[in-house]
């Protein structure tokens, strides 16, 4: 038996990032122009310390949509592995992204959007095929998963963007 402080020493760390699934009233889904990256995102982000998931949401979608609105329920999560970013290679750890229902947006509050100065450069409703035209692989797999999870009110368990059967 460890004592305590090797224990927690010892236990992983994950990064952890929370993101908001927005549908406007034809059933696409809300993605945003991230002008930090060549692609594509869903609203979102990091999870700081001592914040939670939820919270963390609800944070990321007013900083970056201007919405303050509850995070609804959880529609997936995705465990992803390590990987490299950014032109130095820069090792990323694997964790843990929660997507939340982030509902059905009247044309109303859709034209309530308004995007965070210089870091978004804008934003679309699309349908999968469209979206998978512009995110990562991992992320339209993410995005499939969670239109599957709204249709039949269910919670996606994902790996790397792939349901766990």
């Amino acid at each position: 038996m460890l004592p305590p402080d090797q224990y927690v020493a010892s236990l992983a760390r994950k990064r952890i990032g929370a993101t908001a699934f927005f549908r406007d009233e034809e059933g696409r889904v809300l993605i945003v122009n991230p002008v930090y990256k060549p692609v594509w995102d869903l609203p979102g982000g990091a999870v700081e310390a001592d914040e939670s998931p939820n919270a963390a949401c609800r944070r990321e979608v007013a900083e970056e949509l201007g919405l303050n609105r509850p995070a609804g329920r959880v529609l997936a999560v995705d465990w992803v592995p390590a990987r490299t970013i950014g032109r130095d290679q820069t090792l990323l750890p694997d964790g843990v992204i929660i997507v939340y229902d982030g509902g059905v947006l009247s044309p109303e509050t859709v034209n309530e959007i308004v995007l965070a100065d210089g870091e978004l450069g804008g934003f679309e409703f699309v349908n999968a095929d469209q979206a998978a035209e512009r995110v990562t692989p991992l992320l339209a797999r993410r995005i499939a998963a969670c239109m599957e999870a709204c249709d039949a009110g269910t919670v996606a368990t994902l790996e790397n963007g792939s349901p766990v059967t």
